[in-house]
């Protein structure tokens, strides 16, 4: 059937001013390449063919641009060694707004897409070829210089065509059957935080500068295309899947996911999308709660303003938790066994749709104003739909595993800052950690207590998000607007009181100069104490006969959770209580959900509890995701148990992702020594675990990985 192509109309009989205002110039970013202070980026529309069965992407980039001075001589993009650029070339645009494209594909074999311009037919579209050199810059990323014509004037608008293709891309994660649930088609997605994108098409891969974009793309015929984009439609007779996004967005946000996906709705304006395996669970879980938090966010800080909130559930090799896509949050398929688990990460999505997409941190290096600001509106959305009690209980647990971070880093680390200090050549990603969640959430938190009414600070927050949307922030616009708001507050010189100094907020190391005051919580956290109290107590047997009479199979996930991080904090432990913990315990915690069992199998790792090894060896051969693998790997290589390890990554190497499989193998020879190397076959003297009293330092993961402790990778709701 025909539809109408969601790309952006043709320009209307409105004229345009003839120089639009001058817009203030981009936050220096140290971790982009680009020239994106002197231009202002108004459109881009990409042509893009996915190539399964060469693990390849064909694009074609037009980039609709103004010059913000005369003359410029380059234009500089955030590009990747990835890429293979195929031609550059120019052309004029309109001056009214960007010039509707349309790109052909041609056959198999012959290159990337070609752009089709309707005020430029034939020949003509292609523009005037420009030259163009790929440099190094970083090892995760390039810049690319493409040399632009002395025509190029000041606020008029010109377009940078750019042909590629795309290979072994970080942004760009190839699967094969085989790593999905329904092993029956292939499966891509994108990822592009933090600074990924580069790999995925040429662009100003910095959180200060946005755009609108629109999309076409052509892919294997039966397998479902969807992008972060407020208009999709697919064109039967073409082929091809349309998208568009209206409303200006960073580079990273451009998202992109097909496979053997299928829709349900789950409210008015959300659906889920996912292998049809997986479809009902995950309608189960979310049917009429999504709508129940946006309407619960949209009372607290104005309306939903992406239209959709639509969610897709990705196979496990997803690389990190969630993503907050515009209009299609990314999420990984397992967590739906986890119910708590997935509704605090679906609300942190949600609360990213204001505090992270519609106003973004304009720096990397302040990325707490998008995961502070989103963690706070997470838990006021919490609040209003759960109760008080349940917010701190989950606060408490997400507090309690920021202070075992500081504990491992140490008070001093550079990275405990709200604002870090990025270096350049270190990948922003590496700054991702629990400080930008908790302890941003910590000021944001101590901010709506200064005003004494958490609705005006609500209030507040509606207005920041009304004044910044669309645009990027640093710091001191969220301050300066603060006062601004409750000038009684700036008369009172809040932002100086000893000790609790805004800038010292940002720029001081350690733990939050404040914490709140969880007090309604403690009918939930008050027996998690009781029990991990009773159960460092003496006599031991007294203790064991005391804690077996508190049923906590009746608790929250949470609180589970909670005590049994308690006990991990205090692992190695007395044998005799790690076997007594087995006895009460081990059956029952085996039957409950994967976020529970990994941290029961890792108090058994790191206390060489040899009689539940077996419950070890069964998780690692069902689980398939970063999240529940690297944790227990690095535990495995860090203790006596390197040969068990081994032993089972060898029996599960072929059912994980490639890169996943890689990162195990980093920890595996890490764990191992200098000499030893592990390979990708088995050993032939790998038999059940046994003990080894060389003690190695734990294993972290390196280069482009998702963030690597263990802490990271389970007790973060990872956004990069």
């Amino acid at each position: 059937m025909a539809a109408q192509c969601c790309c952006r109309k043709a320009p209307g009989a409105e004229a345009a001013p003839a120089r639009p205002p001058p817009e203030p110039p981009p936050a220096l970013d140290v971790a982009s390449a680009s020239s994106a202070q002197f231009f202002r980026l108004r459109h881009l529309q990409l042509g893009l063919e996915l190539r399964p069965e060469a693990r390849e992407l064909a694009g074609c980039l037009v980039l609709e641009l103004c010059a913000l001075r005369p003359a410029p001589r380059a234009l500089v993009l955030d590009a990747h060694p990835a890429l293979r650029l195929h031609s550059v070339s120019f052309r004029r645009a309109s001056a009214v707004s960007e010039s509707p494209c349309t790109f052909a594909f041609p056959a198999p074999g012959s290159g990337p897409p070609l752009p089709a311009f309707a005020d430029a037919p034939g020949a003509e579209s292609a523009g005037c070829p420009l030259a163009f050199r790929l440099d190094p810059f970083t090892d995760y990323g390039s810049s690319l210089t493409v040399t632009l014509p002395p025509e190029v004037q000041a606020h008029q608008p010109f377009q940078v065509i750019l042909r590629y293709t795309s290979t072994d891309a970080p942004a760009i994660w190839w699967l094969d059957p085989e790593l999905t649930y329904g092993n029956a088609k292939p499966f891509v997605f994108t990822q592009g935080h933090s600074v990924c994108n580069r790999s995925f098409f040429p662009c100003f891969d910095t959180p200060a500068v946005k755009c609108t974009y629109s999309a076409v793309v052509k892919a294997p015929l039966g397998v479902q295309v969807l992008m972060s984009a407020t208009q999709s439609v697919y064109v039967e007779e073409e082929g091809l899947y349309h998208f568009h996004m209206e409303h200006p967005v960073p580079a990273y946000l451009v998202a992109l996911v097909a496979g053997d996906l299928k829709p349900a709705d789950i409210g008015p304006r959300s659906r889920v999308w996912a292998e049809p395996c997986l479809l009902p669970t995950a309608t189960s879980k979310l049917s009429g709660a999504v709508e129940q938090w946006l309407s619960a966010a949209e009372r607290l800080y104005g309306p939903y303003m992406w239209g959709r909130y639509d969610i897709v559930f990705l196979p496990p090799s997803f690389p990190i938790v969630a993503m907050e896509n515009p209009c299609l949050t990314f999420i990984i398929s397992s967590i739906l066994e986890s119910d708590e688990f997935l509704v605090i990460d679906v609300i942190h999505e949600v609360a990213h749709s204001w505090f992270g997409n519609a106003v973004t941190n304009a720096t990397w290096e302040e990325m707490w104003l998008s995961e502070g600001l989103a963690t706070y509106a997470q838990r006021r959305i919490t609040t209003e739909t759960y109760g008080a009690a349940f917010t701190c209980l989950e606060t408490a647990f997400r507090l309690d595993a920021l202070h075992r971070q500081m504990r491992l880093l140490g008070e001093d680390s550079p990275v405990s800052k709200l604002q870090v200090k990025l270096e350049p050549g270190v990948n922003p990603s590496h700054l991702m950690n629990l400080f930008t969640y908790e302890k941003g959430y910590c000021f944001v938190y101590y901010l709506s207590q200064l005003c004494g009414d958490p609705q005006r600070f609500d209030d507040f927050l509606r207005a920041y998000v009304e004044k910044y949307k669309f645009t990027s922030v640093v710091a001191q616009d969220l301050l300066d607007s603060f006062l601004s708001f409750f000038p009684e507050l700036k008369e009172q010189s809040v932002d100086c009181r000893a000790g609790l100094e805004f800038e010292r907020w940002l720029n001081a190391t350690g733990p939050p100069l404040a914490e709140p005051d969880l007090s309604q919580g403690s009918s939930l956290t008050r027996p998690v104490e009781a029990l991990f109290q009773l159960w460092t107590a003496e006599p031991l047997e007294q203790a064991a006969a005391s804690a077996s009479a508190i049923d906590i199979s009746k608790w929250r996930t949470f609180q589970t959770a909670l005590f049994l991080d308690r006990l991990l904090d205090g692992s190695p432990l007395p044998q005799e209580v790690v076997m007594s913990l087995s006895k009460c315990y081990s059956s029952l915690l085996d039957s409950m959900n994967a976020e529970i069992r990994i941290r029961w199998l890792q108090i058994v790792v790191r206390n060489d509890y040899y009689p539940d090894l077996h419950r070890v060896r069964r998780f690692l051969e069902s689980q398939m995701s970063r999240m529940y693998t690297i944790p227990l790997y690095e535990d495995l290589c860090t203790g006596a148990l390197k040969s068990f390890a081994l032993e089972v990554f060898y029996q599960t190497q072929g059912r994980l992702h490639p890169n996943l499989r890689r990162t195990i193998q980093q920890i595996l020879s890490q764990g191992l020594g200098p000499s030893a190397e592990p390979s990708t076959e088995p050993s032939t003297d790998l038999g059940g675990a046994e003990a080894d009293t060389n003690p190695d330092s734990p294993a972290l993961l390196l280069g482009d990985e998702a963030p690597s402790s263990t802490i990271s990778l389970r007790d973060v709701n990872v956004s990069a």
